[in-house]
């Protein structure tokens, strides 16, 4: 299990989640917003530990948010971090009966395999497979919008699932070519590479 050293009551391991838009490698902007690094954490809904975890942390930061951003009282209709898969993205089968979250950080997470060694080839960490992410929950008043967001802390891989890009992988694409540099096409060369 993911280990919860130097955490407070707003910081925490989401363990073995499935990741989704992945974009920890280079930041991105999302709806003309500034450059972020970013994931969306998938958590099944019959993980229940995980699942009161999160929302505990949640209540910290609201109780947080009300001291520091919010005059002493909650906010009516606050946006939480924590949404359904089912009702805010019942057209993606990645999204059912999971909830989900997404964490983002102007800063670039570290990512690690599972002996806690740097990942340098970003083929291994993907959208669609699992991993410990550290997320840190925050409460933000900023443009009429208040609530509670996930900021992203580090990534740790922790096994592969099946990739959410769409793209084949080369396997899939590609058969194994004899060493004796016949033709690499075989007979399917086109008329203008002849």
């Amino acid at each position: 299990m993911a280990n919860q050293k130097n955490f407070s009551a707003t910081k925490m391991v989401i363990p073995g989640c499935r990741i989704s838009f992945a974009n920890i490698w280079e930041p991105k902007a999302i709806n003309g917003g500034d450059e972020k690094y970013s994931v969306s954490c998938l958590i099944p809904k019959e993980d229940k530990k995980t699942i009161a975890r999160i929302q505990k942390a949640v209540e910290a930061a609201k109780e947080d948010g009300k001291a520091r951003k919010w005059g002493g009282k909650l906010p009516p209709n606050l946006k939480l971090p924590l949404r359904d898969g089912d009702i805010d993205r019942p057209d993606d089968e990645n999204y059912a009966d999971c909830f989900f979250l997404n964490a983002t950080s102007k800063d670039a997470p570290q990512v690690v395999d599972r002996k806690v060694q740097p990942v340098l080839d970003p083929m291994m960490v993907y959208s669609g497979c699992y991993c410990n992410v550290s997320v840190n929950f925050y409460a933000f008043n900023a443009n009429g919008n208040r609530g509670v967001a996930a900021g992203l802390g580090n990534i740790q891989f922790v096994r592969d699932g099946e990739r959410l890009s769409g793209r084949a992988s080369a396997e899939a694409d590609f058969d194994a070519l004899a060493d004796d540099g016949e033709d690499v096409l075989g007979d399917d060369i086109p008329d203008y590479l002849g």
